[in-house]
């Protein structure tokens, strides 16, 4: 008796149709990339100019410290993260003339004219143990407390929010509310509380 033998499968076109299918998921998928924090960095000074001193009142810093424990200071009391925005505006606004808070000038801005502006700044201090995720948490909250401060000057300017302004708009309203934001080099800032 002759053996019979089974019929082999032409695998010639599985070849095709994998390299096909593996163009398609290439051509479909899209990688996330991760981003940073974007700042727009000061510009390097030129040889001509000379980098002044500039004596800053300290009712006009508020110090935000974040410990290796994750835990935030602001004008070194003990804060949630989510009360840091409020602490913010109060401390740019200053509503009530505390002298204790900033200082206030008036600087004549072209296109707006004499607009009254806080001498705040903010420094932002961390720890080296500092997680990045709550590194991130207290520069949104701080960003935060500016574009709410932006969207206020503007509905009072132009009767519109910040990010509904032309491009224009938008400069006058970033010079007359400053993001005045110092941040130093990580170190050792904890605090034992």
């Amino acid at each position: 008796m002759a053996s019979k033998k089974t019929p082999e499968i032409n695998g010639s076109s599985m070849a095709d149709i994998s390299f096909i299918a593996l163009i398609f998921f290439l051509m479909v998928t899209t990688m996330d990339k991760e981003e940073g924090i974007s700042r727009r960095l000061p510009a390097l000074p030129t040889e001509e100019q000379k980098a002044e001193d500039q004596k800053v009142n300290r009712r006009n810093i508020i110090e935000v410290k974040i410990n290796s424990n994750d835990r935030l200071f602001a004008g070194n009391q003990p804060m949630d993260v989510r009360l840091l925005k409020d602490k913010i505006k109060e401390f740019l606004t200053n509503p009530n003339d505390d002298p204790n808070l900033p200082e206030k000038k008036v600087e004549e801005i072209e296109g707006l004219g004499p607009v009254t502006m806080s001498k705040g700044v903010i420094s932002l201090q961390n720890d080296r143990g500092t997680t990045y995720s709550k590194y991130i948490e207290v520069q949104n909250e701080i960003i935060r407390a500016v574009n709410e401060l932006r969207d206020d000057f503007s509905m009072k300017t132009y009767g519109k929010k910040y990010a509904k302004l032309d491009s224009d708009k938008q400069d006058l309203v970033r010079k007359a509310v400053p993001q005045s934001v110092s941040e130093a080099e990580p170190k050792d800032v904890k605090k034992k509380k």
